[in-house]
């Protein structure tokens, strides 16, 4: 199978059911910045070699992988592509609680900063936090499972929680903004 095939060459994409698009359509750019997101999470994996946080951060390219085919999916198509559960949501839930039984409370907003495997988690939250707005607008627009904004919603607030969490095991403490 070839890499290229010259059909995007004008500007157009794909969906998955075949519908032709812009590469600058919504539903595009949703996709994308899921793609990307799953790419970040990708360093992140590099960086945090410790259980408990890879298995779950692989699970995590996983469902954003699903969300990138729900979002890439015209409308007969993704009535046929697998689904992010409640369990999927579920288990976000529970590593957040979990990390947040163990950190300080926060006290002010804090401020990305070091150690750099925190830092790429923080670059992974405003991505992920950009996925969601792009994935709420194709929401408005054409049918779009309700569990893929829930997960994406969450998704960002595990990872600055993982963020705070690195921190933490880093022995290091949150950069909290005075304004």
């Amino acid at each position: 199978m070839k890499v290229y095939t010259k059909k995007g060459d004008a500007g157009e994409t794909s969906l998955v059911g075949g519908t032709r698009t812009a590469k600058n359509a919504p539903r595009v750019e949703a996709y994308g910045t899921v793609d990307e997101l799953i790419s970040w999470i990708g360093l992140l994996r590099c960086d945090v070699v410790a259980e408990p946080y890879t298995p779950l951060l692989r699970r995590i390219q996983e469902c954003l992988m699903t969300c990138a085919a729900l979002l890439a999916a015209d409308e007969q198509a993704h009535k046929k592509l697998p689904a992010i559960t409640s369990a999927d949501i579920t288990a976000l839930e529970t590593a957040i609680d979990g990390m947040q039984g163990r950190l300080v409370p926060l006290r002010a907003f804090v401020l990305p900063a070091a150690p750099r495997v925190a830092a790429v988690c923080h670059i992974a939250r405003t991505i992920c936090r950009r996925a969601e707005r792009c994935a709420v607008g194709v929401a408005r627009q054409a049918s779009l499972d309700d569990n893929v904004l829930r997960y994406l919603n969450r998704l960002s607030d595990y990872l600055f929680t993982l963020a705070r969490q690195l921190t933490a095991d880093s022995r290091m403490d949150d950069d909290y903004w005075n304004s």
